[in-house]
C-alpha cells in the first residue's frame, strides 16, 4: 500500500492528513496558532513557528501510523494565499510573514499605479491590487523597511517556505504565484516588465511550475523532525482556495465551490482565463496548464462568527451558536450584518470597509445575532455569484466547502440565498485531500487530475434543497444588504 501526505498551511492552523492510495483518509494532526496584529492595520505571523507546527503535525501522523511510513510516496502542499515571506542569504526569515489580511499597503498601491497604469496592470495580473497581496507588502517592505529589503534574497508565499525546509529547493507553484498580483496570469510566468518598472530585483522571484511537479526531496534534517524519509518526493502544491477545489473534485468547469474558512470564497474552474471585466472578482492559474479558477473572496468568513463567540457572546463552541441561530427564523427578525470586519475585497476592494448590525432592536437576542452573523457571510458570497452569473458562467451544482459545509443551518441558508440545491463532499479536510491528491498525481500514483479526483472524491446524499418561502425573505433582505456599504461608504 502506498501513501501520500498532505500538509494545509493555514491561517488558524496546520493540518496535516495521511491518504491511502485508494483516497482513504487515514488519519489527520493538527496546530492551531495565532495572527500577530502590533496595530490595528497590520497581520503577521511568525513563519517559522508555523513550519515546527507543521513539521509536528507530520510527525504525529507518523508515530500513529507506523506501518505508513516506509511507504509515503510523495507530499504535497496547500497554504494561505498572498501572503509574503522574505529570506536572506543564509536562508532565514528577514521579519515575520504580512499575511494576507494585512491593511496597511494602501498607499503602495497608489504609488504602484502611478506607475504602471491600473488598466495596464490589470491587464497582465487580471486582478486588482489589494492589500495583503505579496506585490503591495513588498512594496511596503521597500518604503518603510529598507534596511529588510536590501537584505532580501528571495520572497516567497508561507507555504513555499515550509517545503524549503524540507526539502532545501526554492520555488512555488502558478496557484500561489498569480495570487501575488505580480504575475502575467494568462501566459503563466511572472510579470517581468512590471518587476523592472518597479525597480525590484529579478532574483527576488523564485522559479515558478505547476502543482503538481515535482519541487525536490525531503532532507535528513527533515528526517529526524518529522520522521519523513529522506528521499521522499515533494510536489509544489498550491493554494488553499485551489488545493481546496482538488479535494471537491473541482477541475474542470460546471460546479461552483462556496467555501467558508477563515475568510469565504466563491470559485469555479474555467478552460480560459475568464475575469470580470471590472475586477471584482479574482482569476488565478489552477493546478494544471489549461484551467484557471475564478474567485470571488471575502475577507470575513468563519473569522466573523469567531469574533462574534470569544470577543461579544463568550460563548465555547460553534455547535452551542448553531443551536441558538436554529430558534430564529430566516432574516433574524430584520437584522442584517455586514460583514466587512477587515475590510472587504469583492465586490468592494475597500480596506477602510467596516462591518454593521442593521436594524438593531431592544427585542434582539443572541440568538439573533449569531443568526444575522451567519445570513451577512452568505450574503457576501451571493454577491459574488450574481457577478458570475452577469459573465455568463455556467454551472450544474453549487459545493459547499469548509466550516460552512459542516452544519445543516449553513447549507440550508447558503440553498435558501442561492436559490440553488446545496451539495457536499463526503471528504473533511478537502485543502489537505487536495494536496494529497496533488502529491498522486505529481508522482505517478493517479494518470491524471481527472482520474484522481473521479476515484476518490464523493458526494454526500444529504442535499440541502431551498425553502421557497425563506427564498422570498432572503430575496427582499438582500436587497437592503446591498445598500448598506454604498451607503456608509464616506462614513467608514
Amino acid at each position: 500500500m502506498q501513501y501520500y501526505i498532505g500538509i494545509d498551511l493555514g491561517t488558524s492552523s496546520v493540518k496535516s492528513l495521511l491518504m491511502e492510495e485508494n483516497g482513504r483518509a487515514v488519519g489527520t494532526a493538527q496546530e492551531g496558532y495565532e495572527i500577530i496584529k502590533r496595530e490595528q492595520q497590520y497581520a503577521e505571523q511568525d513563519i517559522d513557528l508555523l513550519c515546527d507546527a507543521a513539521l509536528r503535525t507530520v510527525r504525529s501522523l507518523l508515530e500513529k501510523h507506523q506501518d505508513a511510513r516506509a511507504c509515503i510516496k510523495g507530499v504535497g502542499f496547500s497554504g494561505q494565499m498572498h501572503g509574503l515571506v522574505m529570506i536572506g542569504r543564509d536562508g532565514k526569515p528577514l521579519r515575520n510573514a504580512i499575511i494576507w489580511a494585512d491593511q496597511r499597503s494602501q498607499q503602495e498601491i497608489q504609488n504602484l499605479y502611478s506607475i504602471i497604469p491600473r488598466e495596464e496592470y490589470h491587464q497582465i495580473s487580471l486582478n486588482s491590487l489589494s492589500t495583503g497581496f505579496l506585490i503591495s507588502s513588498l512594496m511596503w517592505v521597500k518604503e518603510h523597511e529598507p534596511e529588510v529589503y536590501n537584505s532580501i534574497d528571495k520572497v516567497m508565499l508561507p507555504k513555499d517556505y515550509l517545503r524549503y525546509r524540507m526539502c532545501g529547493e526554492l520555488g512555488t507553484d502558478m496557484s500561489d504565484a498569480s495570487s501575488t498580483a505580480i504575475f502575467d496570469t494568462k501566459s503563466r510566468q511572472w510579470a517581468w516588465n512590471f518587476i523592472d518598472r518597479l525597480g525590484l530585483e529579478r532574483g527576488f522571484f523564485v522559479p515558478c511550475r505547476e502543482a503538481y511537479e515535482a519541487a525536490g526531496e525531503s532532507t535528513a534534517a527533515c528526517e529526524r523532525l518529522t520522521g519523513l524519509k529522506a528521499g521522499t518526493k515533494l510536489v509544489y502544491g498550491g493554494g488553499d482556495s485551489l488545493m481546496q477545489a482538488v479535494g471537491n473534485g473541482i477541475i474542470s468547469p460546471g460546479t461552483l465551490s462556496a467555501n467558508i474558512g477563515t475568510a469565504s470564497q466563491l470559485a469555479c474552474a474555467v478552460s480560459t482565463p475568464l475575469y470580470d471585466k471590472l475586477y471584482r472578482t479574482n482569476t488565478f492559474c489552477h493546478v494544471r496548464e489549461d484551467r484557471w479558477m475564478l474567485m470571488g473572496a471575502n475577507l470575513s468568513g468563519g473569522v466573523a462568527l469567531k469574533w462574534l463567540m470569544k470577543n461579544i457572546l463568550d460563548m465555547q463552541s460553534f455547535d452551542d451558536m448553531t443551536a441558538l441561530a436554529e430558534t430564529v427564523p430566516a432574516g433574524s427578525r430584520g437584522l442584517l450584518f455586514l460583514p466587512y470586519l477587515s475590510g472587504e475585497r469583492t465586490p468592494y476592494n475597500d480596506p477602510e470597509a467596516k462591518g454593521i448590525y442593521h436594524g438593531l432592536t431592544l427585542s434582539h437576542t443572541k440568538a439573533d445575532l449569531i443568526r444575522s452573523t451567519m445570513e451577512g457571510i452568505i450574503f457576501g458570497l451571493k454577491n459574488s455569484l450574481e457577478i458570475f452569473q452577469d459573465m455568463g458562467v455556467g454551472f450544474q451544482r453549487i459545493l459547499a466547502s469548509g466550516g460552512g459545509a459542516r452544519g445543516r443551518l449553513f447549507r440550508q441558508i447558503q440553498a435558501d440565498m442561492f436559490g440553488k440545491e446545496i451539495y457536499t463532499s463526503l471528504i473533511q479536510e478537502q485543502a489537505c485531500m487536495g494536496a494529497a491528491i496533488t502529491a498522486a498525481v505529481g508522482t505517478g500514483g493517479y494518470a491524471s487530475f481527472e482520474e484522481a479526483c473521479g476515484w476518490i472524491v464523493r458526494l454526500s446524499s444529504d442535499v440541502a434543497a431551498p425553502d421557497p418561502e425563506n427564498q422570498k425573505v432572503y430575496e427582499e433582505r438582500y436587497q437592503i444588504y446591498k445598500e448598506l456599504y454604498p451607503r456608509n461608504k464616506d462614513l467608514f
